[in-house]
């Protein structure tokens, strides 16, 4: 009987050692699963691949974001460590190296996205201008009278009157003429040829006309009024008597300029004047007739610069055969180089130009548009030389490209240019905010940045950023600051309230004050670390 109960506790103990060790060995594998899927769970997208396909759209994602942090990364969905929201996936068609925004064909027709194709031409340099017309000096003449006299009739009555070349200007009463006129046809009908012949050189000294001497032979009578005429075919621009008046040797009685050639005030800025060069060719055109053009040349730089509009003035010498330009139009000018060079150009609508760069959204084949930085030269009509950035043949946005620079400066396109989608995914849990994540660029918006441990300390890494403002509200808590922009935030200038780190901090400031202040980001907003009245900031 012992024997067997010996056997039988034996059996239990071995059988209770094997249930033991079983248990161990289960208990093992289950640690070392839990502990592979755990790593697996948090590792970045580029370690498994395989894994990362949404089942939702079947596309694979290369990473999740908060669309108000688009800077941090994270390589697994859930809720926004920064907003009150998702995070939004990134998939692999989005965010490859040549990453840009991508519009669908429908959603481009109802922006009204239009395209252009960058070109190669050959095009002459040119400068669009402005003008204002004006006369010829150069073929300007002047009536003068070589005789005393007086004005008999004067057939031109008023300035800016038209006249043609050999028209009858003015009927000049020359009382001296009648002696000298006397003594010749006395001597004439005397028969003396010697005297006769030494009065007539003493006629044409005193400047009477051949054809007056030739009228008076053949009438037998003196010719007292001399009749004078216009030289060339134009305006009166200046009329200097009237009927009855007196009128002296070498006394200009009018001006006539002709209208066959008129010139044009051309303004020049002062950037580009090395560019203007006489004899350029011109191509004018004005407002009243759009679709003609008028040819011509430049004829000279002005010297100086004008201290108010910083503009030389060129002037040009437009052809005006059929007289339909008068002075005072204003007109627009293209001077053109006589030799055209080869340029890559682009409609100028294309490029969106800064203050430190020029931008154009280059379009692919997926609808995928990327900004490209670019080295515009000069502007030719309606489109812009392109000196670097750009290929022939490329496909780039012409309208609707504010549209795209503003979702492109959403997602963090525009800053960086390109998107570096090689760079991996931040290994952080999404409900945990990242050591050096950055706060959201628009910290005024009604979306509450989410607190699930208040009693995390403030990290102390935390950058510090300083600004300035006027002092709008204080309170036991914060203080209300209308402050100009945040450049190390990339805030523009707002009004928001800034905490206190305790409630009787900065006594000394009161509203209406200008002050510099610095601050950091807290898990609960914004933290004042010091507010200074600034220099003359009295309330």
């Amino acid at each position: 009987m012992n024997k067997v109960n010996k056997s039988r506790v034996a059996v239990l103990i071995v059988a209770g050692s094997l249930l033991a060790y079983g248990g161990y060995w289960a208990g093992t594998r289950a640690t070392v699963s839990g502990t592979g899927t755990s790593t697996r769970g948090t590792a970045p997208l580029t370690a498994s691949p395989a894994s990362n396909v949404d089942p939702a759209t079947g596309k694979r994602v290369l990473y999740w974001h908060d669309p108000m942090v688009p800077g941090k990364r994270f390589d697994k969905p859930g809720k926004s460590p920064f907003m009150d929201m998702q995070l939004v996936p990134v998939y692999a068609e989005e965010g490859g190296e040549a990453a840009g925004v991508k519009i669908s064909p429908s959603l481009q027709q109802n922006l009204g996205i239009r395209f252009a194709t960058v070109r190669r031409a050959e095009q002459a340099a040119s400068l669009e201008l402005v003008g204002s017309t004006q006369f010829d000096e150069s073929k300007a003449e002047v009536v003068q009278s070589r005789v005393a006299g007086f004005v008999d009739k004067l057939h031109v009555r008023a300035p800016q009157q038209q006249v043609k070349r050999g028209q009858a200007f003015a009927s000049i009463y020359v009382p001296d003429w009648l002696a000298p006129q006397e003594e010749y046809l006395m001597l004439k009908r005397s028969g003396d040829t010697t005297l006769t012949a030494a009065a007539r050189q003493r006629m044409r000294a005193l400047s009477i006309p051949d054809s007056m001497v030739a009228a008076m032979d053949r009438t037998g009578r003196p010719q007292s009024h001399l009749s004078l005429s216009s030289p060339v075919s134009g305006v009166v621009t200046e009329l200097a008597v009237r009927e009855g008046a007196q009128v002296t040797p070498g006394m200009t009685i009018a001006k006539v300029i002709g209208m066959k050639t008129i010139w044009l005030l051309a303004e020049v800025p002062e950037a580009v004047i090395g560019s203007a060069r006489p004899g350029m060719q011109v191509t004018a055109t004005f407002g009243g007739d759009p679709q003609r053009t008028y040819q011509g040349k430049v004829r000279e730089i002005l010297p100086g610069v004008s201290t108010t509009t910083r503009t030389a003035q060129a002037r040009l010498e437009l052809d005006n055969k059929d007289g339909s330009l008068i002075p005072g139009m204003l007109m627009r000018v293209r001077l053109s180089a006589a030799k055209p060079e080869s340029r890559l150009l682009v409609p100028s609508e294309a490029i969106i130009a800064s203050g430190k760069r020029s931008i154009v959204f280059v379009a692919d084949e997926k609808n995928s548009m990327r900004p490209v930085i670019v080295a515009p030269g000069r502007e030719i009509g309606d489109e812009t030389e392109i000196l670097s950035g750009l290929s022939e043949g490329q496909r780039v946005v012409a309208s609707g490209q504010f549209l795209i620079d503003s979702e492109a400066n959403l997602k963090s396109i525009l800053p960086k240019l390109v998107t570096d989608a090689s760079m991996p995914p931040t290994d952080v849990s999404p409900s945990a905010p990242a050591p050096d994540a950055q706060p959201s660029p628009m910290p005024q918006m009604s979306m509450s940045p989410k607190t699930t441990d208040t009693k995390k300390p403030v990290q102390p890494s935390s950058p510090s950023h300083q600004g300035t403002g006027k002092v709008e509200q204080v309170t036991g808590e914060a203080i209300t600051l209308s402050h100009g922009p945040i450049a190390t935030l990339q805030w523009p200038a707002m009004t928001m309230d800034f905490k206190k780190p305790k409630p009787d901090s900065f006594k000394e400031i009161k509203v209406g004050q200008t002050v510099q202040f610095s601050f950091v980001e807290s898990e609960d907003g914004y933290e004042l670390k010091s507010v200074v009245a600034a220099a003359g900031g009295k309330p």
